[in-house]
């Protein structure tokens, strides 16, 4: 939502990218898949949506990121 990204959007994904904070990525938090803002102090991710918090990364989850959201793909007709 926040980041402006819709249902039905394609996203773009450079997997050569080494990601930084603040960068959107798509990230696997203990085998689950997600899109999130990367935060690197404190390590987490970030929801833009308000019905989703924040993934803090304490303790034993792994975290690994697929790739950088580089651009957003949306058709004009749905």
């Amino acid at each position: 939502m926040g980041a402006g990204i819709h249902s039905g959007d394609i996203l773009v994904v450079d997997r050569s990218l080494n990601a930084k904070h603040g960068d959107i990525v798509i990230a696997s938090v203990d085998n689950e898949y997600t899109v999130k803002e990367l935060s690197l102090n404190p390590v987490g991710l970030l929801a833009h949506n308000p019905s989703y918090p924040p993934i803090w990364l304490e303790g034993e989850h792994s975290l690994e990121v697929f790739g950088v959201v580089t651009n957003i793909v949306r058709s004009l007709k749905r």
